[in-house]
């Protein structure tokens, strides 16, 4: 619960005056849309990334990658900020990742503490996911904890089903449950904004959730939700990586960064 007396330099008054700010540049917006063919974007009026600027009360940032990133020089990533990576892995029962086991040796060897990511198939029961991931994933001490993704793929060509809360929270829960036994580590689930508000308010509330919000601080746009990565930014660079990169924050600070990550590092 928000305090009633908090100033406007506590964080959550400093997102309220952004909200208000954002809304008077989207009547601009509206203005002079009215005066053109084409709408006028962020850039083009000189207004803030409201994500990106919030992101930046976050001193650790990270990246995830996948095959489409291509080459990485990972040594050139962490000299150039990256303090973690997310590695795409698997996805169903049946597909693996062409960079994925290049990525997992020469981000370790250049020193970037990384983890592995499923990506969640809504057509196949969570435990043959499990089975897949870790018939594919090394266990491996001083690796991140797995990251199971969860997204609504409306795009897809054999899958496109939208299960139920119940029955997508019994799935999931299998997946993470078997994950947990092997690896030692409990999955942290990334969910973006829509499945989280149709289907997972309030669901596993023991596990850290890994959030999606490119245009507004996730305090903002997740119902009761407290989150441990930030994905602020689909459009990011960084040193090493060829192109657009997804770019990630830790909530928290130095010293909660080097507190989780020891822990991890044990197992």
């Amino acid at each position: 619960m928000r305090d009633r007396h908090e100033t406007i330099s506590s964080p959550a008054a400093r997102r309220r005056t952004g909200r208000r700010l954002a809304m008077a540049g989207m009547a601009l917006v509206l203005a002079l849309a009215g005066c053109r063919s084409t709408a006028l974007s962020v850039a083009e009026l000189g207004l803030s990334d409201m994500a990106v600027e919030a992101s930046h009360q976050y001193p650790i940032h990270g990246i995830d990658v996948a095959k489409y990133q291509g080459d990485i020089d990972w040594t050139a990533a962490r000299q150039g900020g990256v303090a973690f990576a997310w590695l795409k892995a698997t996805e169903g029962g049946d597909r693996l990742d062409d960079r994925f086991q290049e990525n997992w040796r020469e981000a370790r060897a250049a020193g970037v503490p990384r983890g592995a990511y499923h990506f969640w198939y809504h057509c196949r029961p969570g435990i043959e996911q499990a089975r897949w991931f870790i018939d594919n994933v090394p266990r491996e001490k001083g690796a991140l904890p797995p990251v199971i993704d969860v997204e609504w793929t409306p795009f897809s060509p054999t899958c496109t089903k939208r299960p139920p809360r119940e029955d997508l929270i019994r799935e999931v829960m299998a997946m993470s449950d078997a994950l947990e036994r092997h690896y030692g580590q409990r999955p942290i689930l990334y969910v973006p904004i829509d499945v989280h508000r149709e289907r997972l308010v309030a669901a596993f509330p023991r596990h850290e959730f890994w959030v999606r919000a490119v245009a507004d601080h996730p305090d903002n746009v997740y119902e009761d939700r407290k989150f441990r990565f930030w994905q602020y930014t689909a459009t990011g660079s960084v040193p090493g990586v060829r192109g657009e990169v997804d770019r990630n924050a830790f909530a928290g600070s130095r010293a909660d960064w080097a507190k989780w990550l020891q822990a991890r590092m044990r197992r």
